[in-house]
């Protein structure tokens, strides 16, 4: 190659890596980094695009009942280990229907382009399995609030957030075991 070239080509290579190393920062940054999932900009993101495109979702929150007692019974690798295990089970019951994320602390989200189109319960039963931490089974247990957008008069992400909220501390008033629905 001559010269000449050589020095047009090595400033555009130059800035070909630096947008890579910043599109690589950029999607780490919008990841949880202990759980993977989305976090809560990056979910949030995808959960406007989502409600913008299907008039039927539905937003979902998780909270784990009991993870300041697992925590301090069982030591905070314990808590990452139900962290993780409930992060996992919740992106496996989403699948390609949804997108789940992480909030901060033991507080997961999910939107979901039809919630007719997936089984709740089967949610639920995931996230009350133990799951296996050194060899014995840490209980866990969470508590699940849904709103059907739907059922707002404006579907928009703050209200069905709210809702949602609302709904999960309604079904942790009930059995702190379980989902419940806005309405």
């Amino acid at each position: 190659m001559d010269p000449q070239t050589a020095a047009t080509l090595l400033p555009l290579l130059g800035w070909a890596l630096h947008g890579s190393v910043l599109t690589r920062r950029l999607a780490s940054a919008r990841r949880d980094p202990l759980t993977g999932l989305h976090t809560r900009a990056g979910w949030t993101a995808r959960a406007e695009h989502c409600i913008r495109r299907h008039p039927r979702a539905a937003v979902l929150l998780v909270d784990l009942d009991h993870f300041k007692t697992l925590n301090d019974t069982h030591g905070h690798a314990a808590g990452d280990a139900a962290l993780i295990s409930t992060a996992h089970r919740l992106s496996s019951w989403c699948g390609r229907h949804g997108t789940a994320g992480r909030l901060g602390g033991d507080e997961f989200v999910a939107v979901i382009r039809d919630l007719d189109a997936v089984d709740l319960d089967a949610l639920t039963t995931a996230l009350h399995q133990p799951t296996n931490y050194e060899g014995s089974a840490l209980p866990l247990a969470a508590s699940v609030g849904v709103c059907r957008l739907v059922e707002l008069p404006v579907p928009a992400l703050t209200d069905a957030l709210a809702a949602a909220d609302a709904a999960m501390y309604t079904a942790k008033g009930r059995s702190r075991r379980g989902s419940h629905t806005a309405r």
